[in-house]
């Protein structure tokens, strides 16, 4: 008998401390169709601006601005998940970035682009702090570096293809087509959202009262700094990188976003489990260095097969500090702050993306392509120095 009992309780455990359920499933799915969505306009935007007669700096601002009007809505996105409710914030982001970004395909004006980018970055601001939250809501609290960095691989088998993608289909397709299936992977994200069972709204015992409407979670303060100057490169990357390959007359740069996502992928399937079982330390600064010359790489560019290392190195860098970043911002906050700390977190993701894309754009215009990664490369070695910094206070 008790033998039995035993068997029960062990079964138990480990279906409590099963990652993959039905939900986690689900958010992952659903998490790859919007990311896919938006990773396939990401090399295509700026194409796009500039066949509506945008210069460098129009493209970096177009690009910019997005990431900014999601910070902004951050800090709202994160009270209303504890005040509100997953499901409500999650769905309404995903309704807002469908419509915005389908709305693309009717746009011929520069000014038209921004404002829509504008409402896009509202919907974005609100999926993705929401996504983050119900993952974690999702996941055993034991495995959650592992869980996140499976999680992060729904969102980074999309980036796989999705830029590849949307510059194939822009080579056979109108501009009109491609937005339109865009914003249609993002109908096919809220439907399988749909079927989430989501954490109620429950009053906490650990709830406090707050005087004032606050704007970040202090416990994820350090992890989030630390992602701003990572996420600083992703600008460079993202906007200009299509267009410094032409420049430098490199090709294969669909390639480039293959061979990132790939080793990126590659890093998430055992950088988590290194950072539940060691710490951030194993996990960080190997692969902020990746990253560091990953910049480095770019910025010379000699041909393609550097620039497929610099990949490579971006990659798996990447892959193994984002996820753990997120997961030590969520690991000290109150069970009631969890969405603040994604808030908080993602919040410096926009930044660094927004204020690289806007920075790099004046850098284009003034100095070179080039220019742009020695700058990034800058803002990575200023995180490193910053976590050597925080090991040192905390002996």
């Amino acid at each position: 008998m008790s033998i039995s009992a035993d068997t029960q309780t062990q079964s138990t455990v480990l279906k409590a401390d099963r990652i993959w359920s039905r939900d986690f499933v689900f958010i992952c799915l659903a998490n790859f169709f919007i990311f896919l969505g938006f990773q396939m306009t990401l090399p295509t935007l700026p194409l796009f601006v500039k066949e509506l007669g945008g210069s460098d700096k129009l493209v970096g601002i177009i690009v910019g601005i997005f990431t900014f009007s999601a910070l902004i809505i951050r800090p709202f996105a994160g009270h209303a998940l504890e005040s509100k409710g997953r499901q409500i914030v999650y769905m309404s982001g995903l309704v807002i970035f469908v419509l915005s970004v389908g709305s693309y395909a009717f746009i011929g004006s520069i000014f038209l682009l921004l404002m829509m980018r504008i409402v896009q970055g509202i919907g974005w601001g609100l999926s993705t702090t929401a996504t983050g939250t119900i993952a974690t809501d999702i996941i055993p609290p034991k495995r959650r570096g592992e869980g996140m960095g499976y999680f992060g691989l729904s969102g980074n088998i999309a980036l796989s293809f999705g830029p590849a993608l949307g510059l194939a289909l822009v080579d056979v397709i109108s501009f009109t087509q491609l937005f339109l299936i865009c914003g249609s992977l993002g109908l096919v994200a809220f439907l399988l959202s749909s079927r989430i069972q989501y954490k109620k709204v429950e009053e906490s015992p650990e709830k406090t009262v707050t005087a004032k409407f606050d704007i970040f979670e202090k416990t994820a303060l350090q992890p989030s700094v630390l992602l701003l100057f990572i996420t600083f490169t992703f600008g460079g990357i993202a906007t200009f990188l299509p267009l410094h390959a032409i420049e430098k007359n490199v090709g294969g740069i669909s390639l480039y976003f293959f061979v990132f996502a790939l080793f990126l992928m590659l890093s998430r399937t055992f950088a988590g489990q290194i950072y539940d079982k060691k710490g951030h330390l194993y996990v960080f600064l190997p692969g902020s260095v990746l990253i560091l010359f990953a910049m480095l790489l770019l910025s010379w560019l000699p041909n393609t097969t550097v620039m497929l290392i610099a990949a490579a190195m971006y990659g798996l860098g990447f892959g193994g500090v984002q996820p753990a970043l997120q997961a030590w911002a969520v690991e000290k906050a109150p069970n009631n702050r969890k969405g603040m700390a994604n808030a908080t977190f993602f919040s410096s993701f926009d930044m660094g993306v927004g204020t690289g894309a806007i920075l790099f754009g004046q850098i284009a215009f003034l100095f070179s392509y080039g220019a742009i990664y020695v700058t990034a490369a800058g803002s990575v070695l200023t995180s490193i120095l910053i976590y050597i910094y925080l090991l040192y206070k905390a002996k």
